[in-house]
């Protein structure tokens, strides 16, 4: 699928979304979210198995195992925390950077096409590459 889209040198990022232009704050509001979410997965999963484990065992132990399993919710918690908090904010910038990347692919196949249609965009376009190069 082909779409036109006319390539502005000097478009400014006004109408661009407030995030965007923010730069490096992104990342962050994204990693603490991030964070947040996986911080709650694991908590989910330990959960789960703990669930499991405290239905096989006998009734008059489920008081210690209870209090058990939320000391080591809690230990898992506090430790795992700065590890989650960096990885979020690495997984957040390598996904800001690819999508900026994959949208400056999409703005140059688009000028690519445009000047494919109208020679005088070819002609600039060959005389930035030979002044380039």
């Amino acid at each position: 699928m082909s779409y036109l889209m006319h390539y502005n040198a000097s478009h400014d990022l006004s109408g661009a979304p407030a995030s965007a232009q923010q730069g490096t704050t992104v990342p962050a509001e994204a990693s603490k979210t991030l964070a947040g979410v996986l911080s709650a997965c694991v908590l989910a999963a330990l959960l789960v198995v703990a669930d499991q484990l405290i239905d096989s065992w006998a009734d008059g132990h489920l008081l210690l195992a209870w209090v058990l399993l939320w000391s080591a919710v809690f230990t898992v918690l506090a430790l795992l925390t700065q590890p989650l908090r960096r990885m979020s904010t690495a997984a957040a910038l390598w996904l800001l950077g690819h999508m900026q990347a994959a949208a400056q692919a999409r703005r140059e196949a688009a000028l690519w096409e445009h000047a494919c249609q109208d020679p005088r965009v070819m002609d600039e376009l060959r005389a930035a590459f030979a002044r380039a190069g």
